[in-house]
């Protein structure tokens, strides 16, 4: 192990540092989970944590430099394991993810270095210092002294914004340990109804999750709160919130609660624990990787698997191409996905993403507990950071948000379709049955025959409810939900090559055979019902020639690796599938 440079190797050292300058310094890999380090440490001392972490990184690195082939341009490799390096990149993931015990014994030799050199006296806590965390949180613990001056604001600035400014929704998480989440709760339960934001918090003992909306004057008010507050400005940065247009209106309250989990995986986070997530990827390197990923599925066997740990209906909108898209219904449903189709992941690398990154962050933890995996990434940001950097990217279809918005539109693509006829269509609404709280996708012109419901089962409930007022309610269950495999098995035999995948003829994902029953039923439209600038009947007869799978494809999950392999066959080979 390295010890702590010479003071004439500073210069150099500092250099070498700033080349690091893109290192998550909220990544907690790098810190041994068992260590309380940094909670040990006095606060003079914690300031220079970050500092510190990033240069015990950067020394252990440069510990592996080797002189490169006298014929390559490059003037360094790095030798590590056994293992020989040729790029920057590789040889930061191999630390990152191999030697965590070394870096967090290397951050702590410079942390006392440091120490030593600013003179500080009492620089680590002894052991049997209890409430570590006590220097954490506010010295005043009066919820109105961190909440911001809005003195100069009239109420109408703070709700609308000067002029006709339009609205805005923060999205953001933050894991790190708090000791008092009923406080962190208070505080921003008063934080939120002081500037008039709406929306939904989620705080317990392994950090926080919110999204928030409001005018911009009032989301910058917040954020700027966020990161003065000293429980979260050493782990949070402006880029950690993710903006989009929208405001208050997006939500119908405010809800702010303490939980076990900031995101309900189901598991305890004693058991599953943030602190062991897969490799972070900025968009730019997921970017790439997926488009490795893409050029290799022609092939007859891929390495790589570009897992989606979103719920089905808001991949059903919008996807990465050649993703595997579970079909589930709840993130509290993965890990039991994941341990029945653990062999689809073995020896393989995954490349995870969600919508902002937060089910990420202990997904990929799970996947990684099992050890099946030969390399477990994930998207940092989510999807969200992915398509400001790359709008027209590799992520097709629109963003789905659990707001009043439902869905989030960065590129023009429709890559679901409507339930009943099968025209492109991606605009959720709620079934219309009562008791049904399911997301059902009808375009306009089945909407105005009376087709609003998710499946054939709440379409025959609202009729009875209609004709029978006195018949208040029914049992809240229908085929969508009956139907559906609670946990998907996407291993019906070994398949590989996922392409992007589009819906399949005749079988609604949100119910059974939908628009078979909406053929039978609806009344024939007239020529003046259109769909964009094809007629309704037009739609129809397009959706009747298309030829439904082979015997051997019919049956699965269409997110199943066997059915997007179907449907990433060119059209001669799927009609040489139908000879």
């Amino acid at each position: 192990m390295p010890s702590f440079t010479s003071p004439d190797q500073g210069d150099d050292l500092e250099a070498c540092v700033l080349r690091f300058s893109d290192l998550d310094l909220k990544d907690t890999r790098l810190i041994n989970p068992c260590s309380s380090l940094k909670a040990e440490l006095d606060v003079s001392t914690k300031k220079k944590y970050s500092f510190a972490k990033k240069k015990a990184f950067a020394l252990f690195v440069k510990t592996k430099e080797v002189p490169a082939h006298p014929f390559e341009c490059k003037e360094k490799w790095w030798k590590c394991c056994q293992q020989l390096f040729r790029e920057r990149t590789g040889i930061h993931r191999h630390v990152a993810t191999q030697h965590a015990d070394e870096l967090c014994h290397q951050t702590a030799s410079v942390l006392k270095e440091l120490a030593a050199t600013l003179n500080t006296s009492k620089s680590l806590k002894s052991e049997d210092n209890g409430t570590p965390l006590k220097e954490y949180l506010p010295c005043n613990r009066e919820v109105s002294a961190w909440l911001p001056d809005i003195s100069c604001f009239s109420p109408d600035e703070l709700i609308r914004g000067p002029g006709s400014e339009e609205g805005e929704v923060l999205l953001y998480y933050c894991y790190r340990d708090l000791e008092d989440p009923p406080w962190v709760c208070a505080w921003q339960t008063a934080l939120c109804q002081h500037l008039r934001l709406t929306g939904k918090v989620r705080i317990a003992t392994e950090g926080i999750n919110g999204t928030v909306g409001g005018s911009k004057l009032a989301t910058r008010l917040y954020v700027e709160a966020m990161l003065s507050c000293p429980l979260f400005k050493d782990y949070m940065c402006k880029d950690d919130f993710k903006t989009s247009k929208g405001g208050a209106c997006c939500f119908p309250e405010l809800r702010v609660g303490v939980f076990e989990e900031i995101v309900p995986m189901g598991i305890s986070p004693s058991k599953i624990s943030y602190k062991k997530p897969g490799v972070h990827l900025s968009p730019g390197e997921f970017h790439k990787e997926v488009e490795k990923f893409l050029s290799q599925t022609n092939e007859e066997q891929s390495d790589t698997i570009l897992l989606d740990c979103r719920n089905f209906y808001e991949s059903k909108i919008g996807r990465f191409q050649g993703c595997l898209a579970p079909d589930i219904r709840k993130f509290s449903y993965f890990p039991s996905y994941i341990d029945r189709n653990l062999e689809l992941f073995r020896e393989k690398k995954v490349l995870m993403y969600c919508t902002g990154g937060i089910r990420c962050e202990r997904g990929s933890a799970y996947l990684k507990a099992k050890g099946v995996c030969r390399e477990v990434f994930q998207l940092k940001g989510g999807i969200h950071k992915y398509l400001e950097e790359f709008p027209d990217g590799f992520y097709r279809g629109k963003l789905f948000v659990f707001d009043g918005r439902y869905a989030l539109s960065y590129n023009g693509d429709i890559v679901s379709e409507c339930s009943y006829c099968g025209a492109p269509w991606d605009q959720y609404k709620l079934c219309s049955t009562p008791q049904c709280r399911q997301l059902v996708l009808t375009c306009p012109a089945c909407q105005r025959q009376g087709f609003t419901a998710c499946c054939v089962t709440c379409q025959d409930k609202g009729s009875r409810l209609a004709s029978s007022p006195a018949q208040s309610s029914f049992k809240e269950e229908c085929e969508c939900t009956a139907r559906r495999p609670r946990i998907p098995s996407e291993l019906p035999q070994q398949v590989r090559l996922p392409a992007s995948p589009e819906p399949r003829p005749d079988v609604g994902e949100d119910g059974p055979c939908l628009r078979k029953w909406h053929r039978q039923h609806l009344p024939r439209p007239s020529q003046s019902e259109v769909h964009g600038d094809r007629t309704l009947e037009n739609t129809r007869a397009a959706a009747a020639e298309k030829p439904g799978p082979p015997a051997s494809y019919t049956g699965l999950s269409r997110h199943s690796p066997l059915w997007t392999q179907y449907q990433g066959l060119s059209a001669a080979s799927r009609n040489a599938h139908h000879k």
